[in-house]
């Protein structure tokens, strides 16, 4: 029977511990902004430690949460206690996705797209599981626009950073890959977090894309 876990035990713990240092710092902010306005059934693609589930407008339903961590999907059950939706988590891979075709009225990623083998491949699998005139919300970081950055990130993805980071790149074009997995990209936000170029992370974008 096929996988539906990928173990990153050292990367997890620091993938916890990091992304509330974010939050801390006001990517808070844009969780809030990334779910806003959502209502219905939401799957939520790589929901890491949960950080977005307090964000969840009472309009949804319940949100199906696909982690395949197990260190990040036990932090997620505990924030699943606090969201004023209902969380169901469970294991699984954004390629295979334990859904039906046509399930979901959203989907939702956050800091997904950097880490998955084929980014593409999932993100058409999550399209299958939308229902038609479904939505998907995004949040990544992506390839920097400034060119300095741009170089430095091709070399770290060349090297050591997929290897130290639980498979991330830091500079993949995601909103490229979402329009080639047939989606149409709609509203777009481009920031440079916490406001300036401090890292090769630093270059990131929220938006939303329909099939």
């Amino acid at each position: 029977m096929p996988t539906t876990e990928v173990s990153h035990p050292l990367f997890a713990r620091f993938y916890t511990w990091f992304s509330h240092v974010l939050d801390r710092q006001g990517m808070i902010g844009q969780r809030a902004a990334l779910v806003s306005g959502l209502s219905g059934r939401v799957i939520e693609v790589g929901a890491g430690n949960g950080l977005n589930f307090v964000h969840y407008p009472p309009s949804v339903a319940g949100v199906l949460a696909v982690e395949p961590e197990p260190r990040l999907r036990a932090a997620a059950r505990q924030a699943a206690r606090d969201a004023p939706a209902r969380i169901e988590l469970v294991s699984g891979l954004a390629d295979r996705l334990p859904a039906a075709d046509g399930e979901f009225d959203a989907a939702v990623v956050s800091f997904v797209l950097c880490s998955l083998p084929d980014p593409v491949a999932g993100l058409r699998e999550i399209r299958r599981v939308l229902a038609p005139g479904g939505r998907l919300r995004f949040l990544e970081h992506v390839r920097a626009w400034s060119t300095g950055w741009a170089r430095t990130q091709d070399l770290l993805d060349a090297t050591v950073w997929p290897r130290l980071t639980g498979g991330c790149h830091t500079g993949r074009d995601s909103v490229t890959a979402v329009e080639a997995a047939g989606f149409t990209v709609g509203s777009l936000e481009r920031f440079v977090f916490p406001g300036r170029a401090c890292s090769p992370i630093s270059f990131c974008v929220r938006g939303e894309a329909r099939p």
